[in-house]
């Protein structure tokens, strides 16, 4: 009888059951929810380039808290193919802490992200791949060149915020949000990830020196299912955005930006009270009730405390998470069929 193996894991490079599987080559690690519609076609296409690549692979799912029947479908591809293997999130996180449960769970050399609304079109993948290895590139980011979405709703934004992404962060690339993206899997780990980041992992891999490369791809419009994304993600991106910034220029000297903004407002202050003090002393006017003095005061000081507040709090975040190595995700239970335990 088929076996399949189904653990709890909470941290796979301390655990036995991690330990005790192969490392392989590739890991396709491909954020899910409810794709129920989706899920056979994308693993059968997925394995197929697996197959073509002529190296070891795995498909790593993760289910972000679907409802409706795609773990259960899961289960059954899962006895028919080997490779893949199945991280369920205890709910829905979101796709970047579904990203980084898949990090965390993939054991390949090469990390391949892919969208499981079978958009991302998996067949240049061992091209891309080999253009990683022989030229020294550690991510590879795809470009959906002729992108199948509503010109209005999807294309329009994302093609403002990959303009300003790029222009801010210095790291010019078509397309931010295409999911489809080759790492060198110790690039991908090293990158903390937590809000909206996984757009981000080119920037934020930027900072430590990673070599990155932007290549044409294929997209598909989608057949089965719903879109997940809305305009209601411009606002976070928009405020991931700006940590990216600071973590990229400040991290390291905080004061640099603090002290820049603090200089501003001492010399704005400095002018209105000099202006006020003038005022009193040659006019004798009254200034206590003066609206100038109790507005000026309060914005500064609302202004600095707003920003400040922001910025630290990323601070410990990261803090938090890093030094204490907490994932930003819970996983219900890890399957993979084992086709050694046949009976």
């Amino acid at each position: 009888m088929n076996q399949m193996i189904s653990q709890t894991l909470p941290y796979p490079e301390t655990s036995h059951f991690a330990e005790a599987q192969p490392a392989v080559d590739v890991s396709f690690i491909i954020p899910v929810y409810n794709e129920v519609e989706n899920v056979d076609a994308l693993i059968r296409e997925v394995a197929q380039t697996g197959y073509r690549l002529k190296r070891s692979f795995e498909i790593v799912i993760v289910d972000d808290g679907s409802k409706d029947g795609t773990v259960q479908a899961l289960r059954h591809l899962a006895m028919d193919f080997p490779q893949l293997r199945v991280v369920c999130l205890k709910r829905n996180f979101g796709q970047t802490p579904a990203t980084a449960a898949g990090f965390r769970y993939a054991r390949g050399k090469y990390f391949v992200t892919l969208d499981g609304d079978l958009q991302n079109d998996p067949a240049q993948v061992p091209e891309i791949i080999d253009m990683l290895e022989n030229e020294n590139i550690d991510i590879v980011c795809g470009w959906r060149k002729h992108r199948q979405d509503k010109a209005l709703t999807r294309k329009l934004p994302s093609m403002i915020a990959n303009r300003i992404i790029g222009a801010t962060t210095g790291v010019k690339i078509h397309d931010y949000g295409c999911s489809l993206k080759v790492y060198r899997a110790e690039v991908a780990k090293e990158v903390p990830l937590y809000g909206e980041m996984h757009r981000f992992i080119p920037a934020l891999a930027s900072i430590d020196g990673a070599v990155i490369k932007e290549v044409a791809v294929n997209h598909r419009p989608r057949v089965a299912g719903t879109s997940k994304y809305g305009l209601s993600r411009t606002f976070k991106v928009i405020l991931d955005l700006l940590t990216v910034l600071f973590l990229r220029y400040f991290l390291t000297r905080p004061l640099h930006m603090f002290g820049r903004v603090g200089i501003g407002f001492l010399m704005a202050g400095a002018v209105i009270l000099g202006y006020l003090v003038v005022d009193k002393l040659a006019f004798h006017h009254n200034i206590g009730q003066r609206p100038l003095l109790t507005m000026g005061v309060l914005m500064f000081i609302t202004g600095i405390q707003l920003i400040s507040t922001g910025l630290i709090a990323e601070i410990q975040a990261r803090t938090y998470f890093e030094s204490q190595d907490k994932p930003i995700f819970k996983v219900r239970e890890v399957f993979q069929h084992d086709p050694s335990q046949n009976g």
